[in-house]
């Protein structure tokens, strides 16, 4: 199976030009974050939740994109998503001079339905992930839309990568080196993306994928050797709630990636805190995940150490933003 390399990514970072934005790596000094994540550990934030649509999705959805025809492309595009992935969608759309028609589960954040329709993308709710996918299915047989996946495939992860090409080459224009990178998985295709960009970059540096425990997708693939379902997702970080591990994101995030870590919503939670306290950033669970990892079952393994943190996305709402970090 093939991967990205760096010229590769490099070049396509280089084709995305100002489509998506090179977000800012930024130093985090403050004592509570010192208190929380290590005295001595320091940490930087790659801030991809100021990406366009507030999350990472774009840089994926837009290289998969730039490869279809003119003539498909006009028939419009679809996928299935809790909603950054669907907000991705809207954007390209909008973009590329097409439609977007996706399929959301109904208990889909509402901020994240009226983004999409602010975009113009003709929501299909559903019941569950299953139906959502059976669904899509038949929007992609009836009308001839193209089906974007949310984080499976080469093109995908070619996407992802360069958000790990941008953090190595930001961290390195500061005369510095990461020592570890922190990652939170959904289905696997930003993390192996990253990891991908980051080992071949940078061979020294260790990846960490985190997972919420309610959602273990990938915990348990490597665990098992192969890719991995779970029968339900069970965690307030519902943008990390893919079911089921695919075979080309399982493989790039077992050949790059040094170790999977599992946090609990309450330390999910802590890490929205800490974010929102000391970094003034409000996020979405999903987009605090990596944190928590560092916050938690990474902090006397990176103790020391120079971190980067991703902070994935923030498409979220002010009552629930509130309902999370409020004691």
């Amino acid at each position: 199976m093939s991967f990205p390399d760096p010229h590769m990514i490099r070049a396509n970072r280089a084709a995305l030009g100002e489509q998506v934005i090179t977000t800012p790596l930024r130093r985090i000094i403050d004592d509570a974050f010192d208190q929380a994540c290590g005295a001595s550990t320091r940490v930087w934030l790659k801030e991809e939740l100021f990406q366009y649509t507030g999350s990472f999705k774009p840089r994926g959805a837009l290289t998969f994109l730039r490869d279809i025809d003119a003539a498909t492309l006009r028939r419009g595009i679809t996928g299935v998503s809790a909603g950054n992935h669907a907000i991705s969608l809207g954007y390209c759309a909008r973009l590329l001079g097409t439609s977007a028609k996706v399929v959301m589960p109904r208990t889909a954040n509402p901020f994240r339905i009226e983004r999409c329709r602010e975009f113009g993308v003709e929501v299909v709710l559903v019941d569950n992930v299953a139906e959502a996918f059976e669904r899509v299915k038949a929007i992609e047989a009836d009308e001839a839309r193209t089906f974007v996946h949310p984080f499976e495939g080469p093109k995908t992860a070619l996407g992802t990568a360069t958000v790990g090409l941008e953090m190595i080459d930001q961290i390195r224009a500061q005369q510095q080196e990461f020592d570890a990178i922190v990652v939170a998985a959904g289905g696997g295709g930003l993390t192996g993306g990253i990891a991908c960009a980051v080992k071949q970059m940078s061979p020294a540096t260790r990846v960490f994928v985190v997972e919420p425990e309610g959602a273990d997708t990938m915990h348990r693939s490597f665990a098992a050797g192969s890719p991995q379902a779970i029968p339900a997702v069970r965690t307030i970080a519902d943008s990390l709630g893919a079911p089921r591990c695919e075979p080309y994101s399982f493989a790039l995030n077992h050949r790059f990636v040094d170790e999977v870590v599992l946090v609990n919503d309450e330390q999910i939670r802590a890490a929205m805190r800490l974010l929102f306290r000391s970094a003034k950033l409000a996020v979405e669970p999903a987009g605090a995940a990596a944190l928590a990892g560092l916050m938690f079952p990474l902090r006397e393994q990176l103790q020391g150490q120079r971190v980067g943190v991703l902070v994935c996305g923030s498409n979220t709402d002010a009552a629930s933003f509130a309902r999370h970090i409020l004691p």
